[in-house]
């Protein structure tokens, strides 16, 4: 049952911008549960060492729903290129597993 679990890890460029992802990835039935914590990053953008706070988001999700989810990130991100990285869950509390299943694949609230 869990080849189709994933976590999909974004950062983001503040609490707000986190909450928003994360809430409306909720609404929308495109993730079970959003886990958002304050992270540092050193990275290199357009040639220069950059040292950011940013907000790691950890979304739990079914990966067949990766490009819709993907697509609704990056409508709501304000970075030009932001990480969006999935990963699969090899291994699970079957329980758990199954309350992602009944979270993400239910219609979304009107």
């Amino acid at each position: 049952m869990t080849k189709n679990y994933g976590v999909v890890f974004i950062t983001a460029g503040s609490q707000q911008e986190a909450e928003n992802i994360a809430y409306a990835l909720v609404e929308a039935k495109q993730a079970a549960c959003v886990s958002i914590f304050p992270i540092n990053s050193i990275y290199t953008w357009q040639g220069e060492l950059q040292k950011e706070q940013e907000w790691q988001l950890l979304i739990k999700t079914d990966l067949q729903q990766f490009s819709t989810l993907e697509a609704k990130i990056r409508e709501l991100h304000s970075y030009d290129v932001p990480e969006i990285i999935a990963l699969p869950i090899l291994a699970g509390s079957e329980p758990y597993l199954q309350w992602i299943q009944q979270q993400v694949n239910q219609s979304p609230n009107p």
